[in-house]
């Protein structure tokens, strides 16, 4: 059964070893898996993982998990950026259950979670080459292409009225 519930603290790194699974996938390493998550993690790219109450929680937002069975099977998030604008993050979602329709009960949790808060729009980046099928998601939804807001220059970023 498909469940969409709050991260538990002890779930972080069940979480990243999700997203740098997915990633590995979506972006075509060549190196194993385990390499790249050692050189990711060198990096601290998930740090925001790493420190879940503090990014998420106590910043006015969430980090969900999807379960199958209690098993982690994808995750999206949420993080202020001012009283007004809050940013999706983390949004990841295993191979096998993509189609299901799985992303789309996500964002439906992770946009009503924002409206509730009291959020107008909502923010994301996203490598459009990549990520095509992402973008392309975010697009239906009512995401449009925005200047970039962040330091990232190999991101897309898009916005929606919530």
């Amino acid at each position: 059964m498909i469940k969409i519930r709050r991260i538990q603290p002890d779930e972080a790194a069940v979480a990243k070893q999700l997203i740098y699974r997915v990633a590995h996938q979506v972006f075509h390493d060549i190196r194993p898996l385990e390499e790249s998550i050692a050189f990711y993690e060198a990096r601290a790219l998930l740090h925001d993982v790493d420190e879940l109450q503090q990014t998420y929680f106590d910043n006015d937002g969430i980090f969900l998990v999807m379960t199958d069975h209690d098993r982690i099977i994808g995750t999206g998030a949420i993080r202020k950026i001012d009283h007004e604008i809050c940013e999706l993050k983390r949004v990841w979602l295993l191979f096998e259950y993509h189609g299901q329709g799985l992303g789309y009960r996500m964002m439906q949790d992770l946009l009503s979670f924002a409206r509730a808060k009291g959020y107008v729009r909502m923010r994301l980046e996203t490598d459009q080459m990549h990520q095509n099928r992402a973008f392309n998601f975010y697009k239906r939804l009512g995401f449009y292409e925005i200047p970039r807001y962040s330091d990232n220059d190999e991101d897309v970023a898009m916005e929606m009225i919530l």
